[in-house]
């Protein structure tokens, strides 16, 4: 039964009424909503962590936390559903938090030095979540429920 494919019609179109198929759109606010707002946290304690030195050796915890946790962000936003501007927005309120306190920071310090430390965490974390809107965008980002799907089929 390895490579058979479930007959009807794909999860991820859109059904008539009545269908009991999944429409487009927004299905869980609450979870999007706790997307963006760690979006937005985890770019205010990127900042806070981004110039920490292990003794004489610089340490960019926060652009490395946000390297990893960005996409990761933006995939789970994508699972919740695929519309660009549901997707990244995590990425884009991850943006704005480091762009709006890293310029214009609290007292009017600056919070994004001109350093190494601070060009990876901006770079960084923009390019991976940018990575990982492209692949939600492109169909690539398989959903927990889809990956146990394959693995009932057989697929790989």
């Amino acid at each position: 039964m390895a490579g058979s494919a479930l007959p009807g019609p794909a999860l991820s179109e859109p059904g008539p009424p009545g269908s009991g198929l999944p429409r487009p759109g927004l299905h869980s606010p609450g979870l999007f909503a706790l997307l963006v707002v760690d979006g937005l946290l985890l770019g205010a304690i990127g900042l806070v962590l981004t110039p920490m030195y292990a003794g004489a050796v610089p340490t960019p915890v926060g652009a490395l936390m946000s390297i990893v946790i960005v996409p990761w962000l933006v995939l789970r936003a994508g699972e919740l559903d695929s519309r660009p501007a549901v997707a990244g927005a995590p990425l884009l309120a991850w943006l704005l938090a480091v762009g709006v306190l890293g310029v214009g920071g609290p007292g009017g310090d600056v919070l994004l030095p001109a350093t190494w430390q601070s060009a990876l965490l901006v770079f960084g974390g923009l390019f991976a979540g940018l990575l990982a809107l492209r692949k939600v965008l492109m169909g690539e980002a398989v959903s927990a429920g889809d990956r146990g799907a394959a693995d009932v089929r057989g697929d790989d």
